[in-house]
């Protein structure tokens, strides 16, 4: 299934402000909320298209990477979406207490995992080609023996006598009443009366994961892959952070790069300028047979359209950009300094060579 464009989803201009994207979210959310259109399978995948479009534009940093690669950037990393209006619920609880002035039963809401960064450097070659890498990450992951409820079992997590499960209490001031954390549950509205013995009530415990990590074709140095809900565990079963994978691209011996374009600088002799030739140079897919010119100039270049790196959206190609430079030899033999002076004097170059002479004294 081709997904549509966020920005059109949301029925926004690729410059929208963080603002007039919540208002547009809010506006998709009250037209087809699950509760005001029972039974509609319709409505409720415009629900939860409109809230994909709506998690990655209101967050900074899967808006920096859509807007940079698009869909690819982020489903071919992990980006999954929602599997159920429940998740949608459970994520934007506090969005829908602003949209529909609701509070929220069981006190506190769990708080989602943390986001997590690795840093991954990667060949040349690598960045050109696409490739595939894998990493560990260690970071805080559901405990097994207790299912993340921090609980010895089920039966050891108890209602706040203080709060009754509601995670706040009230307080009479005069006409007003004013609501507080409770300071017993610390907004939970439970607590847990044995803790899990694996994770001391904690609901996660320190594991490390290996992780299979796709980079695209193009890539350079700064850009940010994400993988979702691979960053830590939530309290009490909320949803999992992200992780997000910075790289590094290393530089190359030979080849550098601007943009999308590849980058070469090739030494020919002064003969070869002046005569043209056919010379073999490198490049990543292969080698190519270019021809040089008479006359070329050092500095002058040769491009070779469509031999660069892949564009990381549109994937259409740089170019090859073969810089020359003209060596003179150093070295010469007889004969070939012989030679040169001939061609000097047919060419009616002056040498300008400076003869000796008896030194003068001072006033001389």
């Amino acid at each position: 299934m081709i997904k549509k464009d966020y920005y059109q989803v949301l029925g926004l201009d690729r410059s929208a402000t963080d603002g007039e994207i919540k208002k547009a979210y809010r506006q998709m959310a009250l037209k087809f909320h699950p509760d005001r259109n029972p039974g509609d399978k319709q409505a409720e995948e415009r629900f939860k298209e409109a809230s994909e479009a709506y998690e990655v534009l209101s967050d900074r940093e899967k808006r920096e990477i859509y807007d940079q690669f698009g869909h690819s950037g982020l489903q071919g990393t992990g980006f999954a979406g929602f599997q159920g209006v429940d998740d949608i619920f459970e994520t934007f609880s506090d969005i829908f207490e602003d949209f529909f002035g609701g509070g929220r039963r069981g006190g506190r809401r769990a708080q989602r995992g943390r986001d997590l960064r690795y840093d991954l450097q990667i060949e040349f070659a690598e960045a050109f080609f696409g490739a595939e890498k894998q990493i560990q990450v260690t970071k805080n992951g559901i405990c097994e023996n207790c299912g993340g409820r921090g609980a010895k079992d089920s039966t050891a997590i108890r209602t706040c006598p203080r709060c009754h499960g509601r995670g706040q209490i009230s307080h009479s001031q005069g006409f007003f009443t004013i609501s507080t954390t409770c300071p017993q549950c610390r907004g939970n509205g439970t607590f847990i009366a044995e803790p899990c013995s694996e994770c001391q009530g904690a609901g996660f415990v320190k594991k490390t994961k290996k992780l299979s990590v796709k980079i695209p074709a193009g890539v350079d140095s700064g850009v940010r892959l994400m993988l979702q809900n691979e960053g830590e565990a939530g309290e009490r079963g909320a949803s999992k952070g992200d992780l997000f994978v910075f790289i590094s691209v290393k530089n190359h011996d030979f080849f550098s790069r601007d943009g999308d374009n590849l980058l070469c600088e090739i030494p020919i002799s002064i003969v070869q300028a002046s005569l043209g030739c056919h010379i073999t140079v490198p490049g990543l897919k292969g080698d190519h047979e270019i021809e040089i010119p008479r006359g070329i100039q050092s500095g002058e270049t040769i491009v070779l359209k469509g031999e660069g790196f892949p564009h990381l959206r549109s994937r259409r190609p740089g170019d090859l950009i073969i810089r020359v430079k003209v060596q003179t030899p150093t070295q010469l033999t007889k004969e070939q300094e012989d030679l040169l002076r001939k061609f000097a004097e047919t060419s009616g170059e002056g040498m300008g060579e400076a003869k000796k002479k008896k030194k003068k004294g001072f006033f001389g």
